[in-house]
């Protein structure tokens, strides 16, 4: 059996998460700062689930 920690793909940093959103690293860290980019920021970096990343952004586009 998997373990659900194993399904979970996270994206680490300002400058993997600008990637994934097709932003500039600074217009990113400025989201993420200000609570616009639902992530967290663990042992000195910025966290979320690529998943919940991309949904985020969807349900701005719709």
């Amino acid at each position: 059996m998997e373990k659900a920690a194993e399904k979970i793909d996270l994206v680490w940093g300002a400058e993997e998460i600008a990637k994934v959103i097709g932003r500039s690293v600074r217009v990113t860290f400025h989201l993420l700062t200000t609570g616009a980019i639902p992530a967290k920021k663990v042992g000195g970096r910025w966290v979320i689930e690529r998943n919940k990343l991309i949904a985020f952004f969807m349900e701005d586009a719709a």
